[in-house]
């Protein structure tokens, strides 16, 4: 979770999720015409694009709609089926939000009272014998909901989070009626997820403090509930982007009187820009905190209790969100989280998180809890009697509830919505101080699933390709039915099984009339980039989408090498800060890939070596931030740890926002297994940039890739040449010219002429002692990128707080001067390899090192492959 406190304003997030959303479906179910409400436009279902269903159906077409209604515009048509239909979507791969709409009516003999169906996606069952009357009804009829002034609910929808695979493109929704009856459907939305809004883990409820892996990667998600607390609903056009709906909690609140509502007096921020889309700022703006008379609510022991009718059988994913509005200072609130009478967290301190005032954060738990029979998920938060020396007040500003698949289904069966009106002495007293019971089993459980975990994880068998024959090969993807799979030959000519890999196609299949088109017949003047593969061309598809297409050369073994491994990884990898691969072609022994344009090229181009304007500091940190985004993405985000092995300001490129995505995989490697703590290879990467350690012994850590990003981020804050023969022999080397001067506390000395003391001298001191940190001689006593993406979101913080001090004295105050009482930063456990960076280390003495010769002159530019210049 990020620390940089930048305040994003709705229309620039609204821009990035829009960049980030490769699909946006709005399909109006029944016409052939588009509908706008408020500010989306819906597109008929007989004239999408992209969009296919079948069988034909019957267009309905109502006369009136609720005006309580989400979307009435939309809700005035719909297609019914009497036998299975099924709606195909061409999407790109990737998780995906989809929405269906279903709005009762009564059409010719059609009556939606009578109507009984099921909704697959593929063999993921999203509903079944699902009658829409009665689940509005159950709703509007649940005593809690309906006593609490619970608008009336006219219509149904239900919100899913589904993965479509690599080898598929496409998203099936499938609905099947019960026999005799009819399915139909309002309307459809498929929206592109953000690649990380769901977490790799979260904390287990009811066990000690323990983390528990979470892979939704094949399994279905659905929305539950998903609360603004303390607040009034927030309607999709309201949340930046994603079109998501939040309810107010007092509808489901046990007591109004336990809690008090409350609002932001400043500015909220989000600590990080990428925290932009997991809830919109007004959620963040208002919450819900204990009764101002404390003494009594201790004495009553009472909490602030929520319930919710669920499914049984199921496991859940629990998301908080927290804005601390009132206090100030770590430890001035202090409280417990309970699911289910079991403890999540005894002691969450928001401030301790999020760093600051007005901050905004969130915590995500897994509750395995809800067994047979068990249908109503209490929430609580409230004061914890074993802490001491805080207010033990508590404080929420909003809630989301997501259902996760089991054994590809999701659908729960019928349950009447629990009312909790009377609740019995057992609930009465699940709403006072929750027991922590069941930490031994929780405990277990845990070890269970580490167990089978390692099993799974252990067992898994990566195979490894054999080097093709050189010049010239066979596609690499070959069709074999649905799937896409590739063989390469052993260097002798024998077909070796063990060298089979199984790619899966990602993205559009392109093909060789298209490239052609697409880059002017490969017009030299399209050329943006050079490298052992080939050549990278600017083209343009259909639409004016600008895209970067890279032609292998066949005459290349090392490109063919480099190619494959790309096409392995890119199958697996989806991130906003990793160049997306949209498709490929495969026709007449031809290996192009096509990525995403990056319209703003490489970071170096922007330091040194063209006439481009100069990056402020604050775009360097952002940029620093990204890229260190994307690569911590690689080392733990993945299914097995990916080292990039070429990590360079040539391979770190810039979209038209200036959002950095890294880019050559080439090189990269599968990181170790669990009882391994490196990976044997030859010594491959760039000069300059080359970890001494791994050079020594030849083994690859993800630590590698640390010491690189150190040089990335000298070779930013310098704007010079990693290597540059021209210069006196001690300046040779960038790292160790720019640790001689960080090591005297002189940073500033060489820093990049064109920032001209614009920047925070607190924040270049930090700067550089985490890039000091990273250039560390032995790999062990580097810290992890985590830990460096956290230390860049702090300097960012710091930069920031900077410039606020500067504005707000409306003065020439000197930015070193900016406030003394910000957060300390923090430090590593004991027992952490890495050790972060703390207030008092600012000299650690680091040893300086060659790391071989170099093969750049000093006008000689460096290799990247989707952008200009030439040369490796």
């Amino acid at each position: 979770m990020g620390f940089n406190g930048v305040i994003l304003s709705s229309t620039f997030v609204s821009m990035l999720l829009m960049v980030s959303a490769a699909d946006n479906f709005l399909i109006d179910c029944g016409t052939n015409s588009s509908t706008v409400d408020g500010a989306r436009k819906w597109v008929g279902d007989s004239s999408a694009s992209n969009v296919t269903f079948s069988p034909v159906g019957i267009p309905a077409n109502l006369s009136k709609v609720d005006t309580n209604a989400t979307y009435p515009k939309v809700y005035t048509t719909a297609r019914i089926f009497t036998s299975v239909a099924n709606y195909t979507f061409k999407v790109s791969p990737g998780r995906h939000w989809l929405r269906l709409h279903f709005y009762p009516f009564s059409f010719m003999n059609f009556s939606v009272n009578s109507s009984v169906f099921s909704v697959n996606v593929g063999p993921l069952k999203l509903l079944s014998n699902l009658n829409v009357s009665n689940e509005i009804s159950n709703k509007n009829n649940n005593p809690q909901y309906s006593a609490s002034g619970g608008p009336k609910i006219v219509q149904l929808m239900k919100e899913y989070s589904i993965n479509v695979a690599n080898s598929s493109a496409q998203l099936v929704v499938t609905f099947t009626p019960e026999s005799g009856s009819f399915a139909f459907i309002s309307a459809i939305e498929v929206v592109s997820m953000p690649e990380d809004i769901f977490p790799t883990s979260s904390n287990l409820v009811g066990s000690s403090p323990k983390k528990s892996s979470l892979d939704l990667s094949s399994s279905g998600v659905e929305t539950m509930y998903r609360l603004n607390v303390g607040g009034s609903s927030v309607t999709p056009q309201d949340d930046s982007g994603l079109s998501r709906t939040w309810e107010e909690d007092k509808y489901y609140i046990y007591s109004l009187d336990a809690g008090s509502e409350t609002k932001n007096v400043s500015a909220v921020s989000y600590n990080s820009p990428n925290d932009s889309y997991i809830a919109p700022l007004v959620v963040y703006e208002t919450a819900r905190e204990m009764t101002s008379n404390l003494a009594q609510v201790v004495n009553q022991k009472i909490n602030i209790s929520w319930s919710f009718a669920v499914d049984p059988n199921f496991d859940y994913l629990v998301r908080f969100h927290f804005c601390e509005l009132v206090f100030d200072k770590v430890g001035m609130r202090v409280f417990g989280i309970y699911i289910n009478n079991q403890t999540a967290d005894p002691s969450f301190d928001v401030l301790s998180l999020a760093d600051a005032k007005n901050r905004a954060i969130y915590s995500d738990y897994t509750d395995t809890s809800m067994g047979a029979g068990v249908n109503t998920m209490w929430i609580q938060i409230g004061p914890n009697p074993s802490l001491t020396g805080s207010d033990n007040n508590a404080i929420l500003n909003g809630l989301e509830i997501f259902k996760l698949s089991r054994k590809d289904n999701l659908a729960g069966s019928p349950t009447k919505l629990q009312g909790a009106e009377n609740p019995s002495e057992a609930e009465q007293n699940s709403i006072l101080w929750p027991v922590i019971g069941g930490a031994i089993g929780g405990a277990v459980l845990i070890g269970a699933v580490i167990f089978v975990g390692l099993c799974l994880f252990c067992g898994k068998k990566k195979p490894t390709p054999v080097k093709p024959h050189s010049p010239g090969w066979l596609p690499l993807f070959l069709h074999a039915g649905s799937e896409s799979a590739y063989t390469t030959k052993a260097s002798k000519g024998t077909v070796n099984s063990g060298s089979t890999m199984v790619a899966v196609r990602r993205g559009r299949k392109f093909t060789f009339a298209d490239i052609k088109l697409a880059t002017n017949n490969f017009d030299e003047s399209r050329v943006i980039g050079i490298g052992g593969f080939g050549r990278v061309f600017k083209g343009e598809i259909e639409d004016g989408v600008s895209v970067a297409v890279k032609r292998a050369n066949p005459q290349s073994e090392q490109g063919l090498t480099e190619f494959e491994t790309e096409i392995e990884l890119l199958s697996k990898l989806r991130h906003r800060h990793l160049v997306s691969l949209i498709g490929f072609c495969e026709e007449q022994n031809e290996m192009i890939l096509v990525y995403e344009y990056m319209a703003n090229g490489t970071l170096r181009s922007h330091l040194f070596g063209s006439n481009l304007p100069p990056l402020s500091w604050k775009q360097r940190l952002d940029i620093c931030i990204g890229a260190a985004r994307g690569l911590h993405y690689l080392h733990t985000g993945a299914e097995i740890g990916i080292i990039h092995r070429d990590v360079k300001t040539t391979n770190i490129l810039l979209d038209e926002n200036f959002v950095a995505k890294m880019a050559d995989f080439g090189l990269s490697k599968t990181g170790p297994a669990l009882d391994h703590t490196h990976v044997s290879t030859a010594v491959k990467g760039s000069f300059g940039y080359l970890d001494p350690d791994y050079f020594r012994r030849q083994q690859l850590t993800e630590k590698s890739d640390v010491y690189s990003f150190g040089v990335v981020l000298f070779e930013v804050v310098c704007a010079r040449p990693v290597i540059n023969p021209t210069l006196p022999k001690e300046q040779i080397n960038l790292a160790e010219w720019a640790m001689h001067w960080q090591q005297k506390g002189m940073l500033e000395e060489i820093i990049d002429p064109k920032l001209a003391g614009a920047y925070s001298p607190g924040s270049l001191r930090k700067f550089g002692e985490i890039a000091e940190k990273c250039l560390a001689d032995d790999g062990k006593n580097r810290p992890s990128m985590g830990d460096v993406l956290w230390n860049l979101e702090y300097i960012l913080q710091l930069q920031e707080a900077a410039d606020r001090s500067l504005s707000l004295a409306n003065s020439s105050t000197q930015l070193s001067n900016f406030p003394s009482n910000l957060p300390h930063i923090r430090e590593s456990d004991e027992n952490s390899e890495s050790t972060l960076i703390r207030e008092d280390q600012q000299d650690q003495q680091i040893e300086a090192r060659s790391v071989g010769e170099s093969e750049e002159g000093a006008g000689a530019l460096e290799f990247s492959q989707l952008v200009k210049p030439m040369g490796r």
